[in-house]
């Protein structure tokens, strides 16, 4: 029998043997590589997380706060994002992005194998590591699952990873998910979120320029900001419109014309940024209640009783009344520069810029240049130029107060869209103001200021400052007194006097140094006279926690401003405290409700009492200390508050809808200066905010208080007893 390389010439017959050999070792070497890559894919898919996850997943959300009108406040998030969902990114978003990103995003299978092969080709050239190809899935499944390192391990993960996300969704959902993670710069998390931020409008509303803008940004969104790189934010922006021009998404002439169009940011105004006080209160409750990570991530709906239209009006109140205090003391000097702080000018980047300044607005500016009468400045992305009219204020010339690098306080007056702005000279000498106003019939804060600049300092004046508060403690003695029987025609002898104390022999003074005689009640609260609420408080004793000795008559008690405004309050209110409140209602990311709150109503004096004081405290306004505000054709009644050596100023006063209570002064208790009184430097705060508070309103009408005979106790004022301490000025 022949064999089977019988008849073949022997040449023929050994290539056919080694071409048999050569196949067997190329089986056993593609095996081997077979085996290697399942081992290798094995090993790698090992700690691979679930990709089901996805179905139920729900990113970090936003947990926002709500005004009385529905209208957004303020935020808590790790990541500021809008989740949105396919149908809310319109289709030139999604062809910019796919056309910049990810050409074959409709067609491929997770992976793209030939962007793959080309970038691991460079990546050897180069000798770098892994990077570069990654589809819109690929990055997908980094953001979600992986971490940021550019390691052949994670790229490897990522391209198993990025498989079964394609198995399991669709197209749509992938591009959903991928659009609601990515980060755009700035704290922003998702396209949404970055329309708005950038814009100020809803992705819906993007046009053609603006998305070809945002879907440059994924890339690296810190080289491209348009914020901080706006040359670099352009060029990328015209490469991703040629690559849509090239796949056929847009015209040439589209093109053209976009790439044609001027940047126009309209940056998001910082919603933290209208009640930042009231919303740090807020935070802190809703942490101790619910827990930070629920706060942060867990997307609560928090709807809180802050009216937006009072709180701007308030703000707006406490800066420029602090502003005219600023001016009629002059120029102090001894701004911080950044020169001396060793940072190029260049580099500076004050907080106050991270978001849209607004006019009428108080910003920090930065000195970039010095001329005889003039000086050029910056903040954010505007420039101004302040002349020597601006610092006319100051009486000295702006070449001898400002130096380049030097940090400034300006007023924004106007904003132009190429950047240029007006703006006036102030001054920040470290003078602090803080207003809270409440609803009278629902006890509902309405407006909160708890300082001059929450950047700066974040302690809240407002409620966490226990001052001294002068003469605005005095209702509270007359009260007492009217409980007792006295009327507001009773009188009193307002003379010398002095008081034997353990201490040895007190002689209080008034605030202007003069004595009126006998003097009825009434006259005696709205002149603020001192001498007759010490007498009064003598003869009445003091029952409550507060500290037993005289002068917390006229004011030696320490109180916040939101226990006192919360407790002027009862006055229009016929006795009636209801407890102040913030927050009305709270759901989770479900809309489940997890608290409403309803007003706490409790009586506290009666009703007569309450109205023969508010009938006083109206003859304050009318006649009395704080007669400037008789002026405002509304009912009107409230009281002024001065310390010794003029510390802190207040006014507390009311209409019948609403009270409002205003403190001024420094966080060290020292001097505001000679004469700075509550008149003069707390209640054209509380006139400016209660003109826009009251305007187009119907203000209501105080009840009139009962008729009442004459008692005796302010009668037996006369005879001095002993009481301790030291008096308060007005």
């Amino acid at each position: 029998m022949k064999t089977l390389y019988q008849d073949l010439p022997a040449v023929e017959i050994a290539g056919r043997k080694l071409v048999g050999r050569v196949l067997f070792a190329l089986l056993i070497l593609v095996s081997a590589l077979v085996g290697a890559t399942a081992g290798l894919l094995f090993v790698y898919s090992t700690d691979l997380p679930q990709v089901e996850e996805l179905e139920h997943y729900r990113p970090s959300s936003i947990t926002e706060l709500y005004d009385d009108h529905g209208q957004i406040i303020g935020s808590f998030a790790l990541q500021r994002r809008v989740v949105a969902t396919y149908d809310d990114y319109p289709q030139v978003l999604r062809d910019a992005l796919i056309s910049i990103e990810d050409k074959n995003f409709y067609r491929h299978w997770g992976i793209n194998i030939w962007r793959i092969a080309g970038a691991a080709y460079r990546d050897l050239e180069s000798g770098g590591k892994a990077q570069g190809a990654s589809t819109l899935t690929m990055q997908l499944a980094r953001n979600l699952f992986l971490s940021p390192d550019r390691s052949f391990h994670r790229k490897i993960q990522e391209t198993l990873l990025a498989i079964q996300i394609e198995r399991r969704f669709t197209k749509p959902q992938i591009f959903t998910l991928y659009a609601n993670q990515i980060f755009l710069g700035h704290g922003v998390y998702g396209f949404e979120a970055a329309s708005e931020f950038y814009f100020s409008k809803p992705a819906k509303k993007l046009t053609l320029d603006e998305a070809a803008l945002l879907a440059g940004l994924p890339k690296a969104p810190g080289y491209y900001s348009p914020i901080n790189h706006l040359d670099r934010a352009i060029k990328r922006r015209n490469l991703v419109l040629n690559a849509m021009l090239e796949d056929g998404k847009i015209t040439a002439q589209q093109a053209t014309e976009a790439k044609s169009q001027a940047v126009r940011l309209n940056l998001q105004h910082d919603p933290d940024s209208l009640a930042p006080y009231f919303v740090e209160e807020i935070r802190r409750y809703l942490e101790n209640k619910y827990g930070s990570d629920q706060v942060h991530e867990g997307g609560l709906r928090v709807y809180t009783s802050l009216d937006i239209g009072l709180q701007n009006a308030a703000n707006q109140a406490v800066l420029d009344g602090l502003a005219a205090y600023e001016r009629r003391h002059g120029w102090k000097g001894h701004p911080q520069n950044v020169v001396a702080l060793g940072i190029a000018p260049d580099k500076y980047q004050h907080p106050d810029w991270d978001y849209e300044p607004d006019i009428k607005g108080y910003v920090h500016a930065l000195v970039t240049a010095i001329s005889p009468r003039s000086a050029a400045i910056t903040f954010g992305r505007y420039t101004a130029t302040l002349s020597q009219s601006d610092a006319d204020w100051t009486h000295k010339k702006i070449q001898d107060i400002l130096s380049i690098g030097d940090i400034i306080y300006v007023k924004v007056l106007a904003l132009a869209p190429d950047g240029k702005a007006r703006v006036g000279l102030e001054q920040d000498s470290g003078a602090q103001g803080a207003l809270v106003a409440i609803d009278n019939a629902t006890g509902e804060i309405k407006a909160m200021v708890g300082g001059r600049d929450f950047n700066n300092s974040k302690f809240n004046r407002a409620t966490q400052a226990l001052r001294q508060v002068g003469s605005s403690f005095k209702p509270y003695l007359y009260t007492a007194a009217i409980d007792q029987g006295a009327t507001p025609d009773d009188t009193t002898l307002d003379a010398p006097v002095t008081f034997q104390t353990a201490s040895g022999p007190y002689s209080p003074h008034n605030y202007d140094g003069k004595f009126e005689g006998i003097i009825t009640l009434r006259r005696a609260l709205a002149q603020s006279r001192n001498i007759p609420a010490l007498k009064l408080a003598d003869r009445i004793g003091i029952t409550s926690n507060i500290p037993a000795y005289l002068p917390v008559a006229v004011g030696a008690a320490e109180i916040t401003l939101f226990e006192q405004t919360s407790a002027f309050s009862v006055f229009p209110n016929d006795g009636v405290r209801i407890s102040p409140r913030s927050i009305t209602k709270v759901t989770d990311y479900e809309g489940r409700v997890l608290e409403e709150d309803f007003p706490d109503v409790k009586d506290v004096i009666s009703a007569r009492t309450a109205r023969i004081m508010t009938s006083m405290l109206r003859e304050v306004v009318l006649h009395g200390t704080a007669i400037a505000a008789s002026g405002m054709k509304y009912p009107l009644a409230g009281k002024t508050g001065t310390t010794n050596d003029f510390t802190d100023a207040w006014f507390i006063g009311f209409s019948p809808s609403m009270t409002c209570g205003v403190w001024v002064g420094f966080d060290e208790k020292k001097s505001l200066g000679n004469k700075e009184s509550g008149s003069r430097a707390a209640l054209p705060i509380w006139m400016e905010f209660m003109k826009i508070a009251l305007a187009g309103r119907d203000p209501g009408e105080f009840q009139s208080p009962p008729n009442s005979p004459p008692s005796t106790v302010a009668q037996k004022l006369d005879t001095p007893d002993v009481a301790p301490g030291d008096g308060e000025t007005h």
